[in-house]
């Protein structure tokens, strides 16, 4: 049975939110805001989304498109920001940019726009993980995948999204460290391919499970 050199630590995580006084009760002001706020809120409000939302998929895929789709009923709007896909952009600066482009051009044909109540404008959050270990270890394929099966699905947000979005590395957790420290470059290719967009981290995992249970059978266990 292949080993791993360094054995891989399931962990799990908590989100605290914290409220900006950073509102917008149309789209003009959804702009504006967004060019202002802290990158931190760029990343609660679309790769965040994904932990928030994980037990079922939606349409939108970001706070942004959902809001223009729910609260201002611009379904036009709503569809562009929805096909933003925040795992194809290199950098968070990128995203916010990419978005800024979309509802800027948006605006450009409009005339008037629809001002809302507060209570129904974009409020800005951003928010900071906390990090909870789950769990026993895994120093083989068929011990990481039977975390993989049982762990909150917290864990696929931390090590899948978060992992390549907030730590500056080009593919997930799993990735690298079937890579590094199982020698499984293969399987390890095709985790990292994984598209995680418009989907929920349940569906994720099922994916995950589909390959390594093929690369269990590859490897005869």
């Amino acid at each position: 049975m292949r080993t791993a050199t360094n054995p891989f630590v399931f962990t799990g995580c908590v989100e605290l939110r914290q409220a900006l006084d950073v509102h917008a009760l149309d789209e003009r002001e959804l702009l504006d805001r967004l060019r202002e706020v802290p990158i931190d809120s760029i990343f609660f409000h679309t790769h965040g989304y994904f932990l928030r939302h994980r037990p079922f998929t939606t349409a939108w895929g970001n706070d942004f498109a959902r809001w223009a789709a729910v609260e201002v009923r611009d379904q036009v709007l709503a569809e562009r920001l929805a096909v933003v896909d925040p795992f194809a952009v290199e950098t968070l600066d990128d995203l916010r940019e990419e978005l800024a482009l979309i509802i800027d051009g948006h605006l450009r044909g409009l005339g008037a726009v629809v001002r809302l109540p507060f209570a129904r404008g974009f409020h800005f959050q951003q928010s900071r993980l906390v990090e909870v270990p789950l769990g026993p270890s895994a120093i083989s394929l068929r011990e990481f995948r039977d975390g993989l099966a049982a762990v909150d699905a917290s864990a696929i947000y931390l090590h899948m999204v978060h992992a390549r979005a907030r730590r500056g590395r080009g593919s997930s957790d799993f990735a690298e460290w079937l890579r590094t420290s199982l020698g499984l470059p293969a399987l390890a290719d095709r985790i990292a391919r994984l598209d995680a967009y418009l989907t929920t981290l349940e569906r994720v995992r099922g994916r995950l499970l589909n390959l390594v249970d093929g690369a269990l059978e590859e490897e005869g266990e």
